[in-house]
């Protein structure tokens, strides 16, 4: 393109030297109206100073900042294969829209994956698989300290606040969620009517910017916690520390998004950019962390409580260990949040290279709670990018008790992966608070979608664990799970990630994990 617009330079020139004629020669208007358009819009760009392609290639420069308007769409409808889009693939996209449609999810003549790629993994089937369960097992959530446990499906709605998402949005994934009898997680963004009108069960998140219980500098408002955790909808409570997209940064919703119900349900000034600070006021140490939990879940009146997290020092987690064993209270559950996790605004540095992907940090708090003896207390729920039934098979091996989705629940409900969650024009009505794009999600519709996806997605699970030789959850091991290390090479995760025996860390720390076990203090996050 560049070449071409080398050659056409020369007529461009000819074209802005013609524009001072336009100037001094009314008759063109009428004698060649178009032809005055454009050397207005050359003399326009001749003289500007933003863009120096527009200077160079008058009229024509403005080709470059067309294609590049739509190379995403034209990236993704036209140039990338089934397999390797990017964040999801066309195949994977294609499995929730499929199921949320009630559509079969399949496709003939095999796979199209390199199966002797490095990296690659695959499940182990058995010689004798078993029949596939009638009814999903579900996890019961709730440690000694809790008096109103929770049933947890295996597979729920990830954190996604009103807000980033649209109020019809909300209201299909919560109303999806009471049909499918699974958990739907608020976000941080607070609780509103939209989260309940449906009687979808909630697990209601509090970030750090206490949205729904804050006070009105910001602070924790524990009696207006108590007054909405009161509530019958919400099943569970949750702290958000961190996001695996954005970790130690907040959270961050645009201000063209903050109308004035998002304002009303936040507490925070209509129109502006709403930042969640990187931090919590409510403590500054593992210990007094684990003695907010107990104090969210004592105001809460007995509901199950914990904290999501991305992970990344493995030392500061065992710190929390530490203070949990000392102060003789527990969460009831922690969310691992992988770095390949979505967001509807981030800075693309966070994105890319901070924090711990899902399956390392999913495998260290696993391996963290059982080698402190603490495992069976606390349940571990994973989010990020689980969208399959493979995927959730997975998760399960490495260490969690259930799964959240995010972007795959936005796909049932119509999510195009247009990628403008930020910039309030998401062209399906999902993500924006723009009310005439929201107007085309159809709640009753999308609802079904989001109900269907779930349950064909805990069925497809299912099947692959019968397939597998297991009838529950608890008899998947690591060694149901093998990858390839290079094209010789295949190695089974017990093998890539040796387990720690229950207690092994408070007996004798294996030399692998004694530097940071010994290091970690409950007083201090210390890297």
């Amino acid at each position: 393109m560049w070449r071409f617009l080398s050659v056409a330079g020369l007529w461009s020139g000819a074209v802005a030297a013609a524009a001072a004629a336009v100037v001094v020669s009314p008759w063109w208007w009428t004698a060649a109206g178009p032809s005055v358009a454009v050397a207005v819009v050359a003399l326009a760009d001749v003289l500007q100073t933003r863009h120096s392609v527009l200077r160079n290639y008058p009229v024509l420069g403005h080709l470059r900042f067309a294609l590049e308007g739509i190379r995403p769409e034209v990236q993704q409808y036209f140039v990338e294969r089934n397999v390797d889009g990017r964040p999801f693939d066309r195949d994977t996209r294609g499995i929730v829209y499929a199921r949320a449609k009630g559509s079969d999810a399949e496709e003939p003549f095999g796979t199209e994956l390199d199966l002797y790629e490095s990296g690659r993994e695959f499940l182990v089937p058995s010689m004798a698989p078993v029949p596939v369960p009638e009814r999903a097992p579900r996890v019961r959530v709730g440690g000694p300290h809790c008096t109103r446990p929770y049933e947890m499906a295996l597979l729920n709605v990830s954190a996604m606040s009103l807000g980033s998402l649209s109020a019809n949005a909300v209201l299909a994934l919560n109303t999806g969620a009471a049909l499918g009898g699974f958990a739907h997680d608020t976000g941080e963004g607070g609780l509103s009517e939209y989260h309940l009108r449906p009687g979808g069960d909630l697990v209601w998140e509090i970030g750090t910017g206490y949205f729904g219980c804050r006070t009105p500098d910001g602070d924790f408002d524990a009696a207006r916690f108590a007054d909405k955790a009161a509530h019958p909808h919400v099943k569970c409570v949750s702290l958000k520390l961190s996001q695996g997209a954005k970790p130690g940064i907040g959270g961050v919703l645009p201000g063209p998004k903050v109308n004035a119900e998002i304002a009303a349900v936040r507490g925070v000034p209509q129109g502006r950019t709403v930042v969640s600070p990187p931090y919590h006021r409510v403590f500054s140490t593992p210990r007094e962390l684990v003695r907010f939990i107990a104090r969210m879940r004592e105001l809460a009146g007995g509901k199950p409580t914990g904290f999501k997290l991305c992970v990344g020092s493995r030392r500061q987690f065992l710190a929390v260990c530490k203070a949990v064993l000392e102060e003789g209270v527990a969460p009831d559950f922690i969310v691992v949040d992988g770095a390949e996790g979505g967001t509807g605004a981030a800075p693309l540095e966070f994105a890319d290279h901070v924090g711990m992907p899902l399956t390392e940090g999913l495998m260290t708090v696993h391996d963290a709670l059982v080698g402190t003896g603490l495992r069976d207390v606390i349940r571990i729920g994973a989010s990020g990018k689980v969208a399959t039934g493979s995927d959730l098979v997975k998760r399960l091996i490495q260490g969690a008790d259930y799964t959240n989705a995010a972007r795959a629940m936005m796909f049932a409900v119509g999510c195009i992966q247009a990628q403008r969650c930020h910039t309030n024009t998401c062209p399906v009505g999902v993500a924006t608070q723009d009310r005439r794009r929201a107007r085309a999600l159809h709640v009753g519709d999308k609802s079904q979608r989001v109900r269907r996806y779930q349950e064909a997605t805990v069925k497809s699970a299912l099947q692959i664990m019968a397939a597998m030789g297991v009838d529950e959850p608890a008899r998947l091991g690591p060694h149901l799970l093998q990858r390839r290390i290079d094209p010789q090479t295949i190695r089974s995760y017990a093998d890539l990630h040796p387990r720690l025996a229950p207690g092994q860390l408070l007996d004798e720390a294996p030399q692998s994990w004694a530097r940071d076990w010994h290091a970690a203090d409950p007083d201090r996050f210390t890297l």
